[in-house]
């Protein structure tokens, strides 16, 4: 009876644990922590948004069970910033789903498509879920390099041709969570070639797909002819419309996979509250100034913090897109490992971050900064991270290693 179930057993250490508690402990302290670690948007949902939930909120008939798949007029909306967004058609019953955030969709279709012994090809490092969810399934992961280049697509071939079973899907997202690389649509081409090649489905995760920095807007892999029919593709209201809790997102793509995801779907939850898909039909269908807006308020946020880091000694490339900066460690901290380095920033210059370790092995030499406060928040911050890369203020937590359940996670 105290055996560890078998689902958790292959779960390893929660990587920001150790981070979260100095956090926790620190603000029990009354000390004042500039919180940059957890993506989480800090402007409010734009207020026609919010007005549209307040009024379906009122009718009393939006007060029962949903549907899980998503009411027919959110489908639609989905559908329709598709078509106008990417030139992709897509049919709002057969393939488009409403999903309780990304998150829940990607671990509900790995539930759907996964079984024991199967392998799924994931970037290393990448978001949590994107792995997680497949190995709770009882699925076997093997990582690829995680930008969109020749050598993610050789990857594929390679593991294709040297893992027993063959693969069953490769999971992209671009824009990168947490790396903030950007995918071409000539990459995606040959990606979807590839794949249909190998006959691999692909599960592209596209919730950073209107915070992006340049004149280009990143393209959907659905943009390319014949991907939709190897490709289930994730979007979400989150960050493009401030609604991270909310928790509003959608599958599109292959008639096959967005079936299997419904049906599973229709097994474990009644959708969103209606309200909320009415409020979420809204935000697709209305004005997109806050969209623009948004982009804008993130991409001063980037120029801030990068700028400030630079001056401050610290080399960091500029992101462009997401709502992250991923920052290769110090060269002289680089011994520490992210989770280290990490609660060495908490404590000496009062700014949390996400340890690289979190999103897989080979993230270990970065770690994650969210654009998630103010810029008088981030100059705090700023002045901060200053003080202690100029200054001696390494102290005894720069001499001690990660612990060995961290490093194995």
């Amino acid at each position: 009876m105290t055996e560890e179930f078998h689902r958790i057993r292959r779960l390893p250490p929660y990587v920001f644990a150790e981070v979260n508690a100095a956090k926790a402990k620190a603000r029990a302290a009354a000390e004042d922590v500039v919180d940059l670690g957890m993506g989480n948007p800090d402007s409010p949902t734009p207020p026609h948004i919010v007005a549209k939930l307040v009024e379906a909120v009122q009718d009393p008939r939006t007060h029962r069970y949903s549907t899980s798949k998503g009411i027919p007029g959110l489908r639609k909306a989905l559908a329709g910033y598709y078509g106008r967004r990417f030139g992709v058609k897509l049919d709002p019953e057969t393939e488009v789903v409403a999903t309780l955030g990304s998150k829940e969709g990607l671990a509900n279709l790995a539930n759907a498509i996964a079984s024991p012994g199967d392998t799924i090809l994931v970037p290393n490092p990448s978001y949590p879920i994107h792995q997680f969810g497949f190995i709770i399934a009882g699925a076997s992961v093997r990582s690829l390099p995680c930008a969109p280049d020749d050598e993610m697509l050789a990857a594929i071939d390679r593991a294709v041709k040297h893992s027993v079973p063959k693969p069953t899907a490769v999971i992209v997202n671009f824009p990168s969570n947490p790396t903030a690389h950007l995918a071409s649509i000539e990459f995606y081409r040959e990606l979807v070639a590839l794949c249909r090649r190998h006959e691999l489905f692909i599960l592209s995760d596209l919730a950073y797909a209107e915070l992006y920095f340049g004149a280009t807007p990143p393209p959907s892999v659905l943009e390319v002819p014949g991907a939709k029919e190897v490709t289930v593709e994730f979007t979400s209201m989150s960050k493009t419309y401030n609604m991270p809790g909310w928790r509003m997102g959608f599958a599109a793509g292959s008639p096959r996979l967005i079936g299997a995801l419904a049906r599973v779907k229709s097994y474990l939850d009644y959708g969103a509250f209606t309200p909320i898909q009415v409020a979420a039909t809204a935000a697709l269908n209305g004005p997109q100034d806050s969209v623009a807006e948004m982009r804008v308020l993130y991409r001063e946020r980037r120029d801030l913090l990068v700028k400030g880091l630079r001056a401050a000694g610290w080399d960091v490339p500029s992101p462009e897109g997401s709502m992250f900066v991923w920052a290769p460690i110090p060269e002289r901290f680089r011994h520490l490992g992210s989770v280290e380095f990490s609660k060495l920033l908490l404590a000496k210059a009062k700014v949390a971050v996400a340890p690289g370790l979190g999103f897989g092995e080979h993230g270990d030499g970065h770690v994650r900064i969210a654009l998630v406060e103010n810029n008088h928040r981030i100059r705090q911050a700023l002045r901060g991270i200053r003080a202690f890369l100029q200054g001696d203020n390494a102290g005894p937590a720069a001499e001690a290693p990660a612990s060995p359940e961290l490093v194995r996670a």
